[in-house]
């Protein structure tokens, strides 16, 4: 039995009247082909019991950048532009199959002109398949999201407009509903070639194998991860220093989380140790965290919490690695909204604690939240006339509300502010007694355009 005509011509006007009007910006010759695909999947999807949803994001956010990332000097003005993330993704699901595609097209206003086009403004952010081999076993193959715990060595990093997502094997086993691995698998290469050619590290590693396991035991959660990270180079001769040998050299990040929750009381743990090597160069580092909450009641929570992240002396002379990194995690999360620490920066460095404590409000549509941070260096900070620096890097304020306007759109706003000391001068540059601040204001719509379930 296949849809009726009239309903077919409905759903090919709704997906064609949302490409008009709110992806303009992409290329038409390369979507249609897409909708061609679902439209055909809409006209046989009654045919055996399977599940298609088709959804939608539009997330256009302002922001006013006076000190973002990295103190600003004074007489230096605010930078302010509106990026915007557009999607449009398509899952698909039946008993053994399982199949997501996700396009995405990220831009800021007025980077194209208003009669020009942009080729290369649109992305594949996900594509993958899934086959279900059995109901332990699943096989995930394709571009995908990756994302684990708390997100701290793993995440999607959703906060950038364009996110995270890997080129990689994923396989699955879930022997019940208490306990799950993953094993994942990425090789990467610039190009189809018939020879074998240095890799750009445009991924930020040649391949990668990992082991992820996590357990519920009662109140307690348990994770664990094994991950092995290549990165492709080529190796200085060490008599001409000439470049020679195309080599890669592995690190390993290993260590588990602990959780813990019983009533209003939340907890969780976690350590991670990287070891190897990296550039021609040893890796010894390593990351400690902890973290509590409380739910007050029903609409305020508290908590507080500390992470450690191992960093390298300035006056260290010797190549080793001492500096943890966190690598594919979605560090916008931790350390201060203003991403001063891990977000694109601070690798190689000194190193971070970051002490800070979180209230959070939220009843009905509204919510708020404000986490102060203080941050030290752990490694020793030396200035201009080889003296050591007081270990205080600063305090950062962050503050944030949402408002739910319906299911499908949420507002949110937020503000933070950087009070700096003259050893964050030292390591970031810039004037710490001006103002550094970070205000920006964000939409979110997520429209479900479609959705047909059948169990035929």
């Amino acid at each position: 039995m296949k849809i009726d005509n009239f309903l077919y011509e409905i759903i090919r006007n709704v997906l064609d009247s949302f490409i008009l009007n709110m992806m303009k910006q992409i290329k038409l010759i390369m979507i249609r082909p897409f909708l061609f695909f679902i439209l055909i999947v809409l006209n046989t999807s009654i045919l055996s019991a399977q599940q298609f949803d088709l959804s939608a994001e539009l997330k256009p956010r302002y922001e006013n950048r006076y000190g973002f990332q990295t103190l600003r000097n004074k007489g230096e003005r605010a930078g302010n532009f509106v990026s915007q993330r557009t999607r449009l993704t398509f899952n698909f699901s039946q008993k053994k199959l399982r199949f997501k595609a996700s396009l995405q097209n990220v831009r800021v206003w007025g980077d194209v002109g208003t009669l020009s086009t942009d080729d290369s403004a649109m992305a594949l952010h996900e594509a993958w398949a899934e086959a279900v081999l059995s109901e332990k076993f699943v096989l995930r193959l394709g571009r995908q999201e990756i994302a684990y715990d708390d997100q701290r060595i793993f995440g999607v990093a959703d906060w950038a407009q364009q996110a995270r997502s890997h080129d990689a094997l994923l396989f699955k086993y879930t022997p019940n509903t208490k306990n799950r691995i993953d094993v994942g698998v990425a090789y990467n290469a610039d190009k189809q070639s018939n020879l074998d050619a240095l890799y750009s590290n445009a991924a930020g590693y040649k391949t990668f194998q990992y082991v992820w396991y996590h357990g519920d035991f009662n109140n307690f959660g348990l994770s664990f991860l094994l991950l092995n990270t290549g990165i492709e180079y080529l190796e200085e001769d060490g008599e001409n220093n000439e470049s020679e040998d195309k080599t890669i050299d592995f690190m390993q990040t290993l260590g588990p989380r602990i959780t813990y929750k019983s009533g209003s009381f939340n907890a969780n743990a976690a350590t991670y140790l990287q070891t190897g090597k990296s550039l021609n160069a040893d890796v010894n580092a390593y990351y400690l965290a902890g973290n509590i909450g409380y739910d007050i009641n029903t609409v305020f929570e508290i908590g507080a919490g500390v992470e450690y992240f191992s960093g390298k002396d300035m006056d260290d002379t010797s190549t080793d690695i001492n500096s943890f990194a966190p690598l594919f995690g979605t560090n916008h999360k931790f350390n201060g909204w203003m991403d001063y620490f891990y977000v694109g920066n601070h690798s190689g460095n000194v190193g971070l604690i970051d002490i800070n404590t979180v209230v959070s409000y939220k009843k009905n549509r509204f919510s708020a939240k404000v986490l102060p941070h203080f941050f030290l260096a752990p490694g020793k900070v030396i200035d201009g006339s080889g003296e050591e620096m007081d270990s205080g890097l600063g305090t950062e304020i962050d503050f944030a509300v949402g408002y739910e306007i319906n299911k499908s759109i949420t507002l949110n706003a937020g503000y933070s502010r950087m009070f700096a000391t003259e050893t964050m001068e030292v390591i970031k540059g810039g004037n710490k007694d001006v103002n550094n601040s970070w205000a920006w204001v964000m939409f979110v719509f997520k429209p479900k355009l479609f959705s047909n379930k059948s169990d035929q």
